[in-house]
């Protein structure tokens, strides 16, 4: 084997390597990406799971006065109904 062909052998083998580190290469940035990706998902998961407590919170309050307003109705109507009972036997 002579000088030239054993440059030649090397310079196909640096080439050879060097289209393989190209190639980790782009697999390393589609890695990176996607857990740049993965973290996101995550950030986003737990913005929805805090949102969901906020409004089960509020979803909470709010029914809890929807049921106060219907107790209150509920006396009142019994007070107008005796009211009115009271005014029926006085009108008679």
């Amino acid at each position: 084997m002579t000088e030239k062909d054993l440059l030649e052998l090397i310079a196909s083998q640096v080439s050879d390597l060097t289209k393989k580190f190209d190639g980790l290469d782009k697999k390393v940035d589609n890695m990176e990406a996607n857990m740049a990706t993965k973290d996101e998902l995550a950030e986003i998961k737990g913005i929805i799971v805090r949102m969901e407590n906020e409004h089960s919170l509020k979803l909470g309050a709010l029914f809890d006065g929807y049921t106060l307003n219907a107790e209150k109705l509920d006396q009142i109507e019994k007070l107008v109904a005796k009211h009115e009972e009271t005014l029926l036997t006085k009108v008679k």
